[in-house]
């Protein structure tokens, strides 16, 4: 196997599972020390190597993530063939709507209304931070009362709490491979991707997609580079162009990366970032303090000003100071 293979497991378990999924966190633990299995998996394309990708993989074709290591080696050995196709077909398109609240923060800041574009957009679930209801610590929630899904996030620091919903008229999404809330096969991905100790957040994802069906959002196939032009000319006059996206540009090598910065730089509108504090060298640069180096925490930012740190999917907030 490839020891960077083991090592990404290993990094998994300590920054991301634990803590989060004790199922998970002995899986990636387990896995990367196992030689037979990570050469297996090492065989796969760099990116398709995940454990996020791996254990959803599992999860969606009906195998064991929570009775132990044992049972999910063997399910996983003896279901190879499929796993591996699995892994190769599908995408780490984890649709967290928790987001949405590590966001309306910026977003009821913005001159109103706006016209949202999100990149990497999945099953353009984070598109409607109008229509959750929301829970900030002890404070009263707020949003549409008959809303089927509210957000909570922990927060710390002077969080500029608004004061309304943002006012959206107009909102779109592209991704390499857009799901659709309307296919049960791709709603069933995106619960596999759902931790497995997490039902409060597996009820949210459900919640978030009925919103969606009742009126499902315009996402376009294709390249964020090639296309995000194309979007932002496309929003309606008098609306404020906002571009967001959520733990998107990790997949891109840093040169097209640096392209979409060099891009954005140029658009009217703004743009929001919410990835992990070193994919963008500008935001990194502009923090005020490091990021915690024994968690995965994004830099949540405002056209590459970073703001606050944010925790992957939305349960906590920590704001800046001026």
């Amino acid at each position: 196997m490839e020891p960077e293979t083991g090592e990404l497991y290993r990094r998994f378990a300590t920054r991301e599972a634990r803590g989060n999924s004790a199922s998970y966190q002995e899986l990636s633990e387990r896995c990367a020390e196992d030689v037979e299995l990570m050469g297996l998996v090492s065989a796969l394309p760099a990116p398709k190597r995940q454990p996020n990708l791996l254990f959803g993989a599992v999860r969606f074709l009906g195998g064991p993530v929570g009775d132990g290591y044992p049972a999910f080696r063997a399910w996983v050995l003896a279901r190879w063939e499929d796993v591996r196709a699995a892994m190769l077909r599908r995408r780490t398109q984890t649709n967290e709507p928790g987001r949405c609240a590590s966001l309306l923060p910026l977003l009821a800041a913005l001159p109103q209304p706006l016209a949202l574009i999100e990149v990497g957009a999945s099953a353009g679930l984070c598109l409607y931070p109008d229509r959750y209801r929301y829970r900030y610590d002890g404070r009263p929630e707020f949003g549409p009362g008959d809303g089927p899904a509210t957000l909570e996030c922990a927060t710390s620091g002077p969080v500029p709490f608004p004061a309304r919903l943002p006012e959206v008229v107009w909102r779109a999404g592209v991704d390499l491979n857009p799901l659709d809330v309307r296919d049960e096969e791709d709603v069933r991905w995106l619960e596999a991707l759902v931790w497995p100790e997490q039902t409060a957040r597996l009820e949210r994802l459900r919640g978030a997609v009925r919103i969606a069906r009742a009126d499902p959002p315009e996402l376009v196939r294709g390249d964020l580079n090639e296309t995000v032009r194309e979007l932002v000319a496309r929003a309606p006059e008098g609306a404020t162009p906002v571009v967001f996206h959520s733990a998107v540009l990790s997949y891109l090598p840093p040169e097209a990366r640096e392209e979409f910065a060099a891009t954005m730089r140029t658009l009217p509108g703004h743009w929001i970032s919410n990835e992990s504090p070193v994919i963008l060298p500008e935001v990194l640069r502009r923090l005020p303090r490091p990021a915690p180096a024994d968690l995965a925490v994004f830099a949540l930012a405002l056209d590459e000003q970073p703001v606050a740190i944010a925790a992957p999917h939305g349960q906590w907030l920590d704001w800046f100071g001026a």
